[in-house]
């Protein structure tokens, strides 16, 4: 189904900011909870609670899951990426850094650029969209090109985990795009990922040997349930409304963001310092999103 709008109005730019801030900060918050809850563990509580409560919002709202409409087989190729994703951004977070582990995380849109145009021809880019897209990953890059310096512990596994969880990300949404999952609803389009990930990740942490403790302290109630309602609810909900309205590879670029606001959330979290590089590589995402968005001549 071709997207209604060709190009991002204020409400799209709104809602994208809006989960670029909370991805930001979500990544730091996942980071913090791992000493109290096992990664796989705090990921499975996570899209449970995140399935019960979109069950109940389709229930309010009178939205059909369980109808036929021919996307099972789509549905569930992109409800097992989605899975694949989180199970390696949680547990590579054991390995490396937050912000380490974004910068490899978030190299998703490049293979949404890729290979969505084989299959969905409006979604080619435009030289200059190309640019664009350069343009923001390399800012992110220069951003946090002291991290890839630093001395310390080998953090190779996390960051190749990273990578992965960034190519299923992308996967994930050229099935969305390029497939019958197109035309079906936002809330079920959540459904199959959060559901599936509901199903597998348990699976993953016991077979990763994790142990399951339930006496959380405010901290972790408090992050778990931010994790839950925001972002595997409500955030996502919104964005699979967005890659059924705009462009895909539009509205990608603006996860760039995302490791921007991870960087300044851990500097007034962990009182680190906003350098002069993470100023100059904000004012490059916005040229690159300028780039990529912008309308031709």
């Amino acid at each position: 189904m071709t997207p209604r709008q060709t190009h991002l109005d204020t409400l799209a730019i709104s809602l994208l900011l809006a989960c670029s801030l909370f991805w930001g900060f979500q990544q730091v918050l996942v980071k913090a909870t791992l000493p109290e809850v096992a990664p796989a563990f705090q990921a499975a509580i996570r899209f449970a609670g995140a399935t019960v409560l979109l069950w109940l919002w389709c229930a309010w709202r009178g939205v059909k899951l369980f109808g036929a409409d021919g996307s099972l087989r789509a549905g569930l190729l992109a409800g097992a990426l989605f899975a694949g994703e989180f199970a390696c951004l949680y547990v590579g977070l054991q390995y490396t850094s937050a912000s380490r582990l974004t910068v490899f995380l978030y190299t998703s849109p490049f293979w949404v650029a890729a290979l969505l145009p084989i299959w969905v021809k409006s979604e080619t880019l435009r030289p200059v969209q190309w640019v664009g897209l350069a343009c923001a990953f390399a800012a992110v890059a220069f951003a946090l090109r002291e991290g890839f310096s630093a001395a310390g512990a080998p953090t190779w596994v996390g960051d190749v985990m990273a990578l992965v969880a960034g190519m299923l990300w992308g996967l994930t949404t050229v099935v969305i795009r390029a497939s019958s999952l197109a035309k079906v609803s936002a809330e079920k389009l959540l459904f199959y990922q959060v559901a599936v990930s509901t199903v597998t990740l348990p699976l993953l942490s016991l077979a990763l040997g994790e142990r399951w403790f339930w006496r959380f302290s405010p901290f972790a109630l408090t992050s778990l349930l931010l994790q839950t309602v925001v972002g595997a609810f409500a955030s996502y909900l919104a964005w699979m409304w967005m890659l059924g309205r705009y462009p895909a590879t539009k509205i990608s670029v603006f996860v760039f963001l995302t490791p921007l606001f991870a960087l300044l959330f851990a500097a007034l979290w962990l009182h680190e310092a906003t350098t002069p590089s993470l100023l100059a590589a904000l004012v490059l995402v916005a040229l690159g999103i300028v780039l990529v968005n912008r309308k031709p001549a």
